[in-house]
């Protein structure tokens, strides 16, 4: 991308509003184990179109998760969600292109059916080792209780409405749709 002559460069999709505290990973992936899901709004929010991590409401893929979670952002039953996946194993669960932004489409190669499309395929979400979100550590402290090392993600937010940015939008959404926020 040039502006004003100049390439523009970029270390991460993380740009937008900073919700400035430190979560505590262990905590959230005790809170996924125990109640198989929850908001995350902490650090800078993505920018693009899709949740990396850091505004998400994720779940855990070893239950039927997927009417509960469409039923939270007010979506239809069948919509399919993406599974997030240490960047180590994705080959493991998955085959064909990937990449940390979910913009291919992969087979899955496991029964986890809340992250897999009616065809057996996924739009999967690499997390790399050196991804600067708190995600990669919910997932990694969600692998050593579960020995998965994938979560659903999709983004925090509500059909219709904006993304949750801050800490107010996350009380907020709290609040409306009973689903606790991690930030």
């Amino acid at each position: 991308a040039l502006a004003l002559g100049k390439k523009l460069k970029w270390k991460n999709p993380y740009l937008g509003y900073n919700i400035k505290r430190n979560i505590n990973s262990k905590e959230v992936a005790q809170h996924i184990v125990d109640n198989s899901y929850c908001g995350v709004a902490n650090g800078r929010a993505e920018f693009g179109p899709r949740a990396l991590g850091n505004r998400s409401l994720i779940a855990d893929v070893r239950f039927d998760i997927q009417d509960t979670v469409n039923t939270i952002k007010r979506r239809q039953k069948y919509r399919p969600f993406a599974p997030a996946i240490l960047e180590e194993f994705a080959d493991e669960y998955f085959e064909g292109p990937m990449n940390e932004y979910m913009q291919f489409t992969s087979i899955a190669k496991h029964d986890y059916a809340p992250v897999t499309h009616v065809d057996g395929t996924a739009r999967v979400q690499i997390v790399k080792k050196d991804c600067e979100s708190v995600f990669r550590k919910v997932i990694e402290e969600y692998y050593e209780r579960t020995g998965v090392p994938m979560l659903l993600n999709t983004s925090l937010n509500i059909r219709g409405e904006p993304m949750v940015n801050d800490r107010k939008d996350a009380d907020r959404f709290e609040l409306m749709y009973n689903v606790k926020v991690i930030s």
